[in-house]
């Protein structure tokens, strides 16, 4: 009798110990009983992988421990084949990494505390984020935040209506140098960046946008024109400020590409560093989901949809210069 109590015993805490080890994994036993849960919608970037790997694979002791991402919605765009490619990949290699598929933004919504739009068709962020704002989750657009000023301004309007947190950021706000800088003695700046276009999208919301970032984290909101010039394989444009400060985009689509910049401050010349990757990035959003405050305001992130928006009208008009969207 002994001895079958005994083997009863070894199979119970064997089992235990098999479900304790997977629950951990899980980050449910690991000391975080109320892991916040994320979702992602949109599995056509990759920035949704780089995004889930660092928080899912992080120490329970790290930052990000306490977060996991545990469901995504794949779509995403259906239309743009780059999208329509990328789609099955990294699908799977968020599957690799614990998180559940669904098939809808309304089920994945019941599952998560927070959001990752992650589409990478500005075209379709105005209709995803109005689902996700009228649930009250709070949620991070990626780059671009729409395809329009229009569309921008309709989600932080709704994004008010209903008491709900977004915040909207290229990485490359973050890049190596930028953040240091004293904003208030900016008096100018020349930034780079890749810029290849989609036909869906206006020039800079598709990559472009990455070098906006910059100029307006550098620059601030303020721009009153601005005039494309556009030639083979470069897209240039200049940008008036209201105060009279002057700054430049150069869009590389030809030649080698890389992001960088020069800052002219009262008293220096700074060069901007190295891309870092997604993690400055990701270190600003996860405490905005629990804060609810944006690192940055919205009326910069209109003020970048406005240039955006009246640098295309240039480009059409042959570099006429074009006012700024009050």
């Amino acid at each position: 009798m002994n001895q079958m109590n005994r083997k009863k015993f070894l199979m119970s805490s064997f089992a235990f110990g098999l479900s304790y080890a997977v629950n951990a994994n899980n980050k449910v036993f690991s000391g975080h009983y109320n892991v916040k849960k994320i979702g992602i919608i949109g599995l056509d970037i990759t920035h949704a992988v780089a995004f889930t790997r660092a928080i899912n694979t992080a120490a329970n002791n790290h930052p990000y421990g306490k977060f996991r991402v545990v469901a995504a919605y794949p779509y995403g765009s259906k239309t743009i084949p780059l999208s329509i490619e990328r789609i099955p990949k990294i699908t799977a290699e968020v599957q690799q990494l614990g998180v559940s598929i669904v098939s809808s933004i309304a089920e994945l919504l019941k599952k998560v505390d927070y959001v990752f739009l992650e589409t990478n068709d500005g075209n379709l962020h105005l209709e995803q984020a109005l689902q996700v704002i009228k649930a009250k989750k709070p949620l991070f657009i990626d780059k671009p935040i729409a395809n329009s000023y229009k569309d921008a301004f309709q989600v932080f309007e709704a994004a008010k209506n209903y008491g709900c947190p977004v915040f909207s950021s290229s990485s490359l706000r973050y890049i190596t140098g930028l953040q240091e800088l004293d904003r208030t003695k900016v008096i100018g700046a020349d930034v780079y960046c890749p810029a290849v276009t989609e036909p869906s999208h206006k020039d800079l919301y598709w990559y472009g946008i990455h070098g906006v970032e910059m100029l307006f984290a550098l620059m601030g909101p303020g721009c009153r024109s601005v005039r494309t010039l556009q030639e083979q394989g470069t897209s240039f444009y200049v940008g008036e400020w209201a105060d009279g400060r002057i700054a430049s985009l150069r869009g590389i689509r030809e030649g080698k590409d890389d992001f960088g910049g020069t800052v002219f401050l009262k008293d220096q010349i700074v060069h901007l560093g190295q891309f870092m990757g997604y993690g400055p990035l990701l270190d600003k959003i996860l405490p905005f989901f629990e804060t609810g405050v944006s690192p940055v305001d919205e009326k910069e992130t209109l003020a970048i949809c406005a240039f955006i928006d009246a640098a295309e009208e240039s480009k059409l008009n042959g570099g006429n210069v074009v006012q700024l969207q009050k």
